[in-house]
């Protein structure tokens, strides 16, 4: 179950606002914390299903190394150049990693839905691109903050 956010209810989206956002958008940053505790902040393309957040993520990567050993995550997707049209999400939660590592393309029914999305989105194409050095990373986020600064002008 998704936390409710409790700051910021005025500007935040409605759950139609946060999809569509989602969905529309194509770059997030992906927080993880490295074995030192330090904290590691990296970009990724991504894919919304409605429901989880897909990451496709190099294997030999800092990112992956990290949440491979500590599998919590948090994401901000946002946008916005003026500080009126600032729109954003922050999810958090545990990865799970889903299909081979790395994918091949091997039959993985669970990852039909989200690399379809994902290379249409990203690729402009029907099918995956399958490069032997990336794998999947779901986000089922458990705390979702969103805000939109866009609804600070009916507020006044």
């Amino acid at each position: 179950m998704t936390a409710t956010q409790r700051r910021g209810r005025k500007i935040m989206m409605t759950p139609g606002e946060l999809d569509a956002f989602l969905t529309e958008q194509r770059t997030c940053r992906v927080a993880t914390v490295s074995a030192d505790g330090a904290p590691h902040v990296s970009t990724l393309w991504f894919a919304w299903d409605g429901a989880s957040l897909w990451l496709y993520s190099v294997v030999r990567s800092r990112r992956w190394t990290d949440l491979r050993r500590d599998p919590r995550a948090a994401i901000v997707v946002d946008t916005g150049e003026e500080y009126g049209e600032l729109r954003g999400a922050e999810l958090s939660g545990r990865v799970e990693f889903v299909g081979e590592i790395p994918r091949t393309g091997e039959l993985c029914a669970e990852l039909d839905v989200p690399e379809t999305l994902f290379a249409r989105k990203n690729f402009g194409l029907d099918e995956m691109p399958h490069d032997g050095r990336h794998a999947w990373l779901r986000l089922t986020p458990e705390k979702v903050v969103s805000w939109d600064f866009r609804k600070l002008r009916t507020l006044r």
